[in-house]
């Protein structure tokens, strides 16, 4: 069996920093696709992740967000000005504990907790998630790549 949502964080996880600390907004898109902050700082996501999220989304893989960021608003403006809204039907980003995000896809969604995989790089997270029956894959500590993406699907599917 495969999974009916795969979760994703945001920071360290899609992207190389904390949205909320170490960028600023407004954020703005060059021509070239490049994306910088306010102080002219670029912005970058991890290597794999935009190949990553077209592969997962042309596959039918149903995906969503959640963030505890303390900047809500910078962590959509990016997401927005990333295109990934187009990947990511379901976000809840928020400050708090990650049960309640979760408790939310559940209700949009209907699934089952058992049928959701979570990729996160917070022990606190994956610990509070882990509680309700969301199968998490593994500690992330580089953030997403092919790599942890294949391992965490094989293992969904040898538990499931």
């Amino acid at each position: 069996a495969r999974p009916k949502l795969i979760v994703f964080d945001l920071d360290y996880t899609l992207w190389p920093f904390y949205v909320d600390t170490h960028v600023t907004p407004p954020f703005r898109k060059e021509g070239t696709g490049k994306i910088y902050d306010r102080h002219g700082k670029r912005v970058n996501v991890f290597p794999d992740v935009p190949a990553m999220l077209e592969s997962l989304t042309s596959q039918r893989y149903l995906l969503g967000l959640a963030s505890r960021t303390d900047d809500p608003d910078a962590a959509r403006e990016l997401v927005t000005i990333l295109d990934w809204n187009k990947y990511f039907p379901y976000q809840e980003i928020y400050p708090g504990c990650k049960i309640a995000h979760f408790k939310r896809f559940h209700q949009q969604t209907g699934l089952p907790y058992k049928q959701m995989l979570f990729f996160d790089d917070e022990l606190r997270n994956i610990h509070d998630v882990s509680t309700l029956g969301v199968y998490i894959a593994f500690m992330l500590n580089e953030g997403m790549s092919h790599g942890h993406l294949e391992e965490g699907l094989r293992r969904f599917q040898e538990q499931a």
